[in-house]
């Protein structure tokens, strides 16, 4: 039963006055019970989607998400909110998870994030049937087609699990989707009731172009120079964007770059330090932009094309967020594809290669056969290639078809803080204080920092502070810590910022490893289409860049968007008719001359362009050729 009114919750937690297009329509849609496939472009408000109607009555919504980062930044919005809100992710103790799910099944959240590969784990299937579950929410749904550019076959447990809730209605949101993938998400949801609102692909403020050069370098800073305010450039590999930064910061430019190999405090210091406006452009891989929402971005460049147009559509999408002008540019060398096609064939390694990589991570973990299911693993992929003689390109795509696959988890951008949940209640915690003075200081000192909570949920601690604070070293904190958890006073975790693999299912046998040959040539033979998808964009010099994209989404449009690099030189070029017709009938009011003569006093023009506009005035009655070729106006 609904408590409260839509707006009244917006107004309430986000402080706006009114929705955004659409998201009143989708709100109705979920509260009204029904399955309801939502796609809004980047940017366009998905969460408040989902969130709103949650809120709008008693119960958990439970949303299902592809990435921890994702995950994580959604939890702190929350709770900057004073919503209530958590995230279960591979990385985290068996522990941490149990009491968490075990807090969410006493309501002690509004919103609980999970990974698509928990629904099939026992502990979260048990906790789940004992939650008040209130909608499911399914981000990036299009990870649950086959069809989608970033297929993921663990969401295919989403359909499982409905079963065991079937009057618990769903929301799947996604910024792209093709018309092959909106079908394909609603019927592997086994949607009821299903409503689609679909808001247009088409973003007006957004000036999309294409510059095809063999100076990427310079064209980059004419660019910069000429269009001033925040940028992002977006190129393939982690080397790149070091390079791109530091020729950009040689040139005079504000810069930084941005990858999944930095540390965490690397990235955030760089991240907000261009959120801030300290450093104006950001140099990034893909590993950038995911649950960042800055509006004033003014251009977003990418110095290389991603090999799908939904990932081109929503990165470029980053750029004017506040609906001011903004411009997305695309550089493009014509060999560029070449070795996007040489690429292409190395993402999609030979069956052998696949059940001799997994094997290797076995070893390398020292995993049985039947064991090692949903256990996390920090992960060096140079040290992993040079202990068993890999090159590491081929091994990073060997991984990747792994987790599509859905036998592992390759997570790099994994950061954990150090987290601590105390075991005893209170009156035991102080007798073993009693009994064991030398931790009086830290037991103490931990729960005047972060209070009762601990003794009910895993907290995320700071150990410098802490130190700081019970005037001990940080190792003898640390050291403390450790023993504490060995006693089983506390669960202690230390924090982590390697990349994590994850184990999704229990290990196979290689030789007997479940791959499915006819899904992986399919999708090897979909991504190819998509790349060429991408070839025929960027060449395109006659469609107007907006309606290119429109068509590729599925969406029909005849008024062309007036400010992309297509549309531009097509007002250019008929400008230049225009002013050559003026010539000519110029010329001609004066004197009669043939065609000859007529182009000796058109400079500027080419010959071709000059005879096509005498035919057209011509044909438009407003000159005429006599017997001898002379050309005069008509009267």
């Amino acid at each position: 039963m609904q408590n409260l009114k839509a707006i009244d919750v917006l107004q309430k937690y986000w402080g706006y006055e009114a929705f955004r297009s659409m998201q009143e329509d989708i709100i109705n849609s979920v509260t009204s019970g029904n399955d309801t496939l939502a796609l809004l472009p980047t940017g366009g408000g998905k969460s408040i989607c989902f969130q709103v109607p949650a809120l709008m009555s008693e119960g958990l919504c439970l949303v299902i998400s592809p990435l921890i980062a994702l995950m994580k930044d959604q939890v702190e919005q929350l709770k900057r909110r004073k919503i209530p809100a958590a995230a279960v992710y591979s990385g985290m103790t068996y522990r941490e998870i149990d009491i968490l799910l075990d807090n969410a099944a006493h309501g002690a959240y509004k919103f609980l994030y999970v990974s698509p590969e928990r629904l099939k784990t026992e502990l979260f299937l048990e906790r789940a049937k004992k939650m008040n579950l209130n909608l499911l929410a399914i981000d990036e749904a299009h990870c649950i087609s086959q069809w989608g550019y970033d297929f993921r076959p663990p969401y295919l447990e989403i359909a499982n699990f409905r079963e065991l809730f079937p009057d618990l209605p769903c929301i799947a949101l996604t910024a792209t989707a093709t018309e092959d993938v909106k079908i394909d998400v609603q019927e592997k949801l086994n949607f009821k009731n299903g409503k689609l609102f679909q808001k247009s692909f088409a973003r007006d403020n957004l000036s999309y172009s294409v510059r095809k050069v063999e100076n990427k370098e310079a064209k980059l800073f004419e660019i910069l120079r000429k269009i001033s305010g925040t940028s992002v450039i977006y190129a393939r590999n982690r080397r790149r964007t070091k390079e791109i930064a530091e020729a950009l910061k040689k040139n005079g430019f504000s810069a930084d770059f941005y990858h999944a190999g930095l540390s965490q405090a690397d990235r955030n210091a760089k991240q907000d330090a261009w959120l801030k406006d300290k450093t104006r452009i950001i140099v990034a891989t893909n590993a950038f932009g995911m649950g960042i929402d800055k509006p004033d971005v003014r251009t977003v460049i990418h110095w290389e094309l991603p090999d799908n147009l939904e990932s081109y559509y929503q990165e470029a999408g980053r750029a004017g967020r506040d609906e001011k002008p903004a411009f997305a540019v695309a550089l493009y060398h014509p060999q560029d594809f070449k070795e996007m096609e040489e690429k292409h064939e190395l993402a999609h390694p030979e069956f052998d290669f696949l059940k001799k990589l997994y094997q290797s991570l076995a070893n390398y973990f020292k995993i049985a056969i039947g064991s090692g299911e949903m256990q996390s693993y920090n992960f060096e992929i140079q040290d992993f290639c040079q202990h068993y003689n890999y090159e590491v390109y081929p091994v990073f795509h060997a991984l990747k078809v792994l987790e599509e696959e859905g036998f592992i988890q390759l997570n790099e951008q994994f950061f954990r803080p150090s987290g601590l949940h105390i075991n005893l209640d209170f009156k035991d915690l102080y007798a073993y204080e009693i009994a064991n003075a030398k931790f009086e200081k830290l037991i103490k000192t931990v729960l005047r920092i972060y209070g009762g909570d601990i003794y009910q949920q895993v907290i995320f601690i700071n150990e410098l502070q802490i130190a700081k604070m019970a005037e001990l070293s940080p190792k003898e904190v640390v050291k403390q810590l450790n023993y504490l958890d060995k006693e089983g006073v506390m669960d202690y975790s230390p924090k982590s910022d390697s990349p994590q693999l994850t184990f999704l299912e229990a290990r196979h046998d290689a030789n007997k490893l479940p791959l499915n040959k006819k899904r992986l040539e399919e999708r090897k033979k979909s991504k190819y289409e998509k790349l060429m998808a991408v070839k025929n964009y960027v060449e395109n010099d006659l469609v107007c860049r907006t309606l290119k994209l429109l068509q590729y989404f599925g969406e029909y449009k005849e008024e062309k968007c007036g400010v992309c690099d297509v549309c531009i030189n097509e007002k250019k070029s008929l400008h230049q008719d225009k002013d050559l017709e003026q010539k000519v009938l110029q010329i001609l009011k004066d004197s009669h001359l043939n065609i000859e003569r007529l182009l000796e006093n058109i400079e500027g023009y080419a010959k071709e362009k000059v005879i096509s506009t005498v035919r057209k005035l011509d044909d438009e009655g407003k000159l005429k050729m006599d017997k001898l070729g002379m050309l005069s106006l008509v009267n």
